[in-house]
């Protein structure tokens, strides 16, 4: 019995202790990132283990961009395709959420409600894979960006990460890829491209244009001139 007690006095304490690193470290790692351009995320390190797997050529492409340098055209027209609420929620677009609920359990067309945090979140800490350990760590970096990043500087690593292509990683390096030009003189049909292509980035392509990518991309343009231009400045005031 005093030896079952003693385990169990270890198990509580080291669990406290793994408790505390795991919250300690993540906002640390947060804070630093809030300064510092994340070197490398999961996904890139996947995306090089799947091409040395398959025997493919590495590539990793990527070149940091302050959000100031980027044309204004490219958060604007991610915001309208990806998460028109981002201005507004705290990293979770409840209403969109129940949308797609909604939607889904009356068998139509899957909906996704992830928002640009969420988005960002899983790209800089977690892995791609879905699980409920994945989703309910997204929760907590989510608001853990939120909190210490704010939502200019969530967009900024955002921009700089995203997967937009086989190893091209950020829109300064597909703007130079598919336009060749760097990001701050993309202009708003470019960047409407861009953010089109977001959910299959792999298999979509801004340059290899189709009738749909079209659609979406006169959709995503009319959108823009509803929304304007995003003030951050404003927003980290209020």
């Amino acid at each position: 019995m005093t030896k079952r007690r003693s385990f169990k006095k270890f198990l509580i304490r080291w669990l406290k202790r793994v408790i505390v690193f795991f919250f300690a470290s993540t906002f640390l790692v947060a804070l630093l990132y809030k300064w510092i351009p994340p070197p490398l995320t999961p996904l890139m390190l996947i995306r090089l283990l799947e091409q040395k797997k398959a025997g493919d050529i590495i590539i990793l492409r990527k070149d940091w961009l302050p959000l100031a340098e980027i044309s204004k055209n490219i958060p604007l027209a991610v915001v309208v395709c990806e998460d028109q609420n981002y201005m507004k929620h705290h990293g979770f677009d409840f209403e969109s959420i129940k949308k797609a609920r909604n939607e889904n359990k009356e068998g139509m067309r899957t909906r996704g409600a992830s928002t640009i945090s969420q988005q960002t979140a899983k790209n800089v800490f977690l892995w791609p894979e879905s699980s409920w350990l994945r989703k309910g760590l997204e929760v907590y970096f989510t608001k853990l960006i939120e909190i210490v990043w704010g939502k200019k500087r969530i967009m900024e690593v955002y921009l700089n990460v995203i997967e937009l292509g086989n190893g091209i990683y950020g829109v300064e390096k597909a703007a130079q890829l598919y336009f060749k030009k760097s990001a701050k003189d993309v202009s708003r049909a470019e960047a409407a491209l861009l953010a089109v292509c977001l959910p299959n980035p792999r298999k979509m392509s801004p340059v290899h244009l189709t009738a749909y990518r079209l659609k979406r991309q006169s959709w995503a343009l009319t959108q823009m001139t509803y929304f304007n231009y995003l003030n951050f400045d404003k927003r980290s005031r209020e």
